[in-house]
């Protein structure tokens, strides 16, 4: 198994505040992390102005407001993003973002130069988004909460249809289905896209993880898998990583107390640390799948092992039997051939309690 990607889900967490998204940065490279990732949107292209919030979001004290007036205080400018950033290229961890519309799609590829994409659930079915993002040609990072198979699938033909052929064809339905169901098309999923599995509540309650879902996906569409995780605690991540995920996405907070939408369900940095490191160990222990005795185990095989002992004194010419052999550690030959032994002449003298070896 490969290096699990692990990726802090910063989010809005920084409440609208540059220091506090800095901070957050310095929290995630400190913990480990492989990449930071935030939120690139401008509420206007991305709400109605009188959509209310949802559930989880009226939780964090934003009842009686609209989804605008709470992600507008939420918006981060194109300069904020530039010095993030370059915090995280100060800090050797990868600055990721997901897009909410074209235009942010296309400062974080165009000008950012980020390395990889990250689509929402709540995008998987933003049929013009999804091909504008795979018309870059970057990575993409796919969550499929509150999805079917059938909507990752179509979601799936429209990215590649626009890593084989960008601006150069019309997307009509039987060209995606052509691009999806072309062997190149199949190959650069393969190369460029993970399933992200999801479950779209905040926090998410274990019952409804449903972890073998990474397993359908990875072989319903035989791409890389991996989960967005909104649980609380860290039990979740580490049990994905057991079941293959490639890529773990956490949400993370410096404090779960303060006021906004995600920090009720993120973790906070000692937790961020203690599941990277978790993660590690998981990927360690996992190993390569062949089972034989590790180097480690070489020096117990002579002690813990058993073998063939005489239970009293017996003379050059007798016969072993089920009275005067037995099997202990420190004997001799292997258990397997104690029926061998049995009936056979005693070629020397042995004291009782000695190995037996012919």
């Amino acid at each position: 198994m490969g290096r699990t990607f692990i990726i802090a889900e910063a989010g809005v967490n920084h409440n609208g505040s540059l220091d506090l998204a800095l901070r957050l940065v310095d929290a995630a490279a400190s913990a480990g992390v492989d990449a930071v990732k935030f939120q690139t949107f401008r509420a206007d292209r991305l709400v109605t102005r009188t959509v209310p919030t949802a559930a989880y979001q009226q939780q964090s004290g934003s009842a009686g407001r609209t989804q605008f007036e709470l992600l507008h205080r939420l918006e981060l400018s194109e300069a904020e993003h530039r010095v993030i950033a370059a915090r995280c290229r100060e800090r050797n961890v990868q600055f990721l973002s997901t897009p909410f519309d074209e235009q942010s799609l296309d400062f974080l590829a165009g000008k950012l130069k980020v390395p990889a994409l990250k689509i929402s659930s709540g995008d998987l079915t933003n049929a013009p988004l999804l091909l504008r993002a795979a018309m870059t040609g970057l990575p993409i990072y796919l969550s499929t909460g509150m999805s079917t198979l059938g909507e990752i699938e179509q979601a799936l033909m429209v990215l590649a249809f626009g890593y084989l052929h960008g601006r150069t064809a019309l997307p009509t339905a039987s060209a995606l289905r052509q691009a999806y169901a072309s062997e190149e098309g199949q190959s650069l999923l393969r190369e460029r896209v993970v399933l992200l599995h999801c479950t779209t509540e905040y926090p998410c309650p274990y019952d409804e993880v449903n972890l073998r879902a990474m397993r359908t996906l990875n072989e319903t569409f035989g791409l890389p898998v991996g989960i967005s995780d909104h649980t609380e605690g860290i039990v979740v991540p580490i049990a994905a990583v057991a079941m293959g995920a490639s890529v773990i996405e956490k949400h993370f907070t410096l404090d779960r107390n303060l006021p906004g939408p995600d920090h009720r369900a993120s973790i906070e940095p000692e937790e961020l640390v203690q599941m990277v490191r978790t993660i590690r160990q998981t990927e360690q222990a996992l190993g390569r799948g062949l089972k034989f005795p590790t180097p480690s185990e070489a020096k117990n095989r002579e002690v813990v092992r058993k073998g063939l002992v005489t239970t009293r004194p017996v003379r050059r010419g007798e016969r072993f039997t089920t009275d005067n052999l037995a099997i202990k550690r420190g004997g001799g030959a292997e258990p397997i051939l104690y029926w061998d032994f049995l009936g056979r002449v005693a070629e020397r003298d042995y004291e009782a309690d000695e190995p037996v070896t012919s």
